[in-house]
């Protein structure tokens, strides 16, 4: 029997995830970032990708499953199943607006430029709030594109909110609360079911266990 093929990211959740497969004993060494590829254990082969590529992965049948920031699956909306609430990796994506722009908010008539990563769930967020916006995508460095004159302000994720203030920006609205989760594709959980709801319900398990 093949072993399944998970899709773990590199960057922020990347220690949170490599922490929770060697708690479930799917890995047995700490990897580095700049891995591809994990040795199969207890079943499992672990692929190291970009954030936003593992969607690309199990959707496309790469991988049987990854793990995945839901602020990444709001984004990107693929085919897959959305399965379990990791609970890690927690943070919000906010709105924020230059300190001596803020009272811009009070006035939904207005234009505005934003900056983000997120251009389908700003585009979203704009349209439910009834406010016109004029999207500027950017994919590294958002919270710089009001300080250049790029845009009027930003649509970003925060954890602590410290970036957004060394770049002196205040929030204004909270879009969404975000957290690291296990997707699967929807053809290997049909076909390799009695692999996967193990490894699903241990991580369903784990999670349990790691909430106050």
């Amino acid at each position: 029997m093949e072993p399944l093929t998970l899709a773990i990211p590199t960057g922020r959740l990347f220690a949170d995830a490599v922490a929770l497969l060697r708690r479930l004993r799917v890995i047995a060494d700490l990897p580095q970032e700049r891995s591809l590829v994990l040795p199969a254990a207890g079943g499992v082969h672990v692929l190291i990708a970009k954030p936003a590529d593992i969607l690309t992965f199990v959707e496309q049948g790469a991988a049987d499953t990854g793990i995945v920031g839901k602020d990444l699956l709001l984004e990107q909306r693929r085919d897959v199943y959305e399965l379990v609430d990791l609970g890690f990796g927690a943070c919000r994506g906010v709105v924020a607006l230059p300190a001596a722009k803020t009272a811009v908010w009070s006035r939904p008539d207005l234009l505005l430029r934003i900056a983000t990563k997120y251009p389908h769930v700003a585009a979203q967020f704009f349209d439910s709030q009834r406010r016109p916006v004029e999207i500027v995508e950017l994919h590294g460095s958002v919270e710089l594109a009001p300080r250049v004159g790029l845009a009027d302000g930003v649509l970003d994720v925060t954890m602590t909110g410290r970036t957004l203030r060394d770049n002196l920006l205040v929030e204004v609205a909270e879009v969404f609360r975000s957290t690291a989760r296990l997707v699967v594709n929807r053809v290997s959980l049909r076909a390799n079911g009695s692999q996967i709801r193990p490894l699903i319900d241990q991580m369903t398990a784990a999670a349990a266990l790691s909430v106050p």
